[in-house]
């Protein structure tokens, strides 16, 4: 490490050097593909390049002192290199108003107006932060005004959810519905955001009947909800309620990050009981083994599980703004610094978008239920190693006996893609996989025309050979646009191909009234 600091230093100090000299040589160092910290043409002269490539350096220098080595775990060299990153994002010249030269030439361009402008955005968020305990939702944006507009009503609410059922759009509709079930680390609008790229307005449009569960966000009252409960009260009772509605159909079953995992466990359980009322089932960005499951591997070993339960029990909850530091603290240069040196620095506010305006909206965790999802997926793997238990019995993957359509998304820091292809290892199905661009959100929200959108799509056979999510990569057929198309083709083959007349709102007969207009009022609730 010694030689390697020396090395560094000395081909430092030649290219500046030379550079002085007018020699214009390639750097020692680079940024790696897709920084753009070091974007502004001024970082490539002197003196800020010399600034620039001493900081690379440094970065060069500390990834090699931190890299896995023989007999030391995975997990600690992980975590040592994670704690370093963060200082090292914090060190960057790229923060700092006196040398980066960006701010700089702004501030003499605006004769300091954007300081002030600066001040202002520091100001505001501070005061939300403190008035209201996290970042105001972007001005413009409201839910059931123009985010969550898709016209439905709620057919079921108990102490957990909401089950919407959707107007239809169409003359006929295939008959098998679609029950969508997100996260509920996330408010499910996600998915139904505005009219032109709402996945709940593109299903319509095609003719499916779909349904969507609205979670609740717990309160502290809420603490010992477990994780069952939200497969008993959330899925099945939906899917209880929809066999009313829709009566002698079998059921696509989507679920979304925490809900695809979910989703999964219900599938399993049913088929270990012999329960045939799904038709396929989706995974979108959800993990079934999460033995490589992403950079919050960071934040779970024995001694971090057991500071965030005490955490929780004081509280009740998980709140949300310190679920949301914890994703920050994963994409420091994305979410925190940049974002810094733009409003406060620059002057800059980012444009109103409904997706941040989504993002602006997080929801809480119950103590119990977060505990035991960390420690039975993250910590202990159970669900994939067979001994995961549902209502006293293991429940097994390889029960399932419908069709699996599988989606992951390049840059997911959450679910990330090769972890979410491993359930090609534990299932016996039919399995289409598709890769689409994207991140863990922006990914799933690509609806068609959306520009330079791409994805990858194969499809695998239960006696086809499995094949590694490299290998797969390779083989798997590239196609231009967004995969929302490819999957209402796929649940158009899952399904009888029968088109009949749209179902009725509700089933009054059964007792499964429609209680109020969509998105219903547990969206709402902060």
């Amino acid at each position: 490490m010694a030689e390697e600091a020396v090395n560094l230093s000395t081909r430092l100090y030649l290219h500046a050097t030379r550079s002085a000299l007018g020699y214009r040589d390639s750097p020692p160092v680079a940024p790696a593909p897709g920084d753009r910290r070091f974007a502004h043409p001024a970082w490539n002269a002197p003196p800020f390049e010399y600034l620039k490539l001493q900081h690379l350096a440094m970065e060069r220098w500390w990834t090699l002192a931190t890299r896995e080595i023989r007999g030391v775990s995975r997990a600690h060299s992980r975590q040592m290199n994670f704690v370093v990153n963060q200082f090292l994002e914090a060190l960057s010249p790229t923060n700092n108003p006196f040398l980066n030269p960006e701010i700089v030439e702004r501030t003499f361009q605006t004769g300091g107006r954007n300081v002030i402008a600066g001040a202002g955005n520091l100001i505001e968020d501070v005061g939300d932060n403190v008035i209201n305990g996290r970042s105001a939702r972007p001005s413009g944006f409201a839910v059931g005004e123009n985010l969550a507009t898709t016209a439905g009503s709620v057919v079921l609410r108990n102490e957990l959810m909401e089950l919407i059922q959707y107007s239809p759009t169409t003359q006929t509709v295939t008959r098998e519905p679609v029950l969508v079930v997100p996260a509920w680390i996330m408010k499910y609008y996600v998915l139904d955001l505005r009219p032109q790229n709402s996945l709940v307005r593109f299903l319509l449009d095609r003719g499916h009947t779909v349904f969507m569960i609205s979670w609740r966000n717990p309160t502290p009252d809420m603490r010992d909800i477990a994780f069952d409960t939200y497969r008993t009260r959330g899925v099945m009772s939906a899917l209880s309620t929809i066999n009313s509605i829709v009566p002698d159909a079998k059921v696509h079953l989507a679920g979304y990050c925490l809900g695809g995992t979910l989703a999964a466990i219900a599938a399993a359980t049913m088929a270990r009981e012999g329960d045939e009322r799904l038709a396929s089932l989706t995974l979108l960005a959800a993990q079934t083994d999460f033995a490589e499951a992403g950079e919050l591997m960071q934040f779970v070993d024995d001694s971090q599980l057991a500071f965030l339960e005490d955490l929780m029990w004081d509280q009740g909850v998980l709140d949300a703004q310190q679920m949301s530091g914890a994703f920050r603290a994963l994409r420091p240069t994305e979410l925190v610094w940049s974002r810094m040196v733009r409003e406060y620095f620059l002057g800059e506010r980012d444009g109103e978008n409904d997706l941040a305006a989504w993002n602006a909206d997080p929801t809480r965790m119950p103590y119990r239920m977060h505990s035991e999802y960390l420690r039975a997926m993250f910590l202990e793997n159970r669900l994939t190693a067979g001994r995961y238990a549902v209502e006293g019995r293991v429940c097994a993957l390889r029960d399932i006996r419908v069709p699996l359509f599988v989606v992951g998304t390049e840059k997911d820091h959450i679910a990330p893609w090769r972890s979410v292809y491993k359930v090609h290892l534990f299932t016996d199905v039919p399995v289409t996989f598709v890769l689409t661009k994207g991140g863990h959100n922006s990914g799933i929200v690509s609806e068609p025309g959306h520009a330079n959108r791409h994805y990858f799509v194969g499809s695998r056979e239960p006696d086809d050979r499995y094949l590694d999510p490299d290998t797969w990569l390779t083989t798997a057929t590239r196609r231009d646009g967004s995969w929302w198309t490819e999957w209402d083709s796929w649940l158009a083959r899952s399904s009888n191909g029968a088109r009949v007349p749209p179902p009725r709102m509700g089933a009054p007969e059964h007792g499964v009234i429609q209680l109020e207009p969509a998105p219903g009022v547990y969206v709402r609730e902060r």
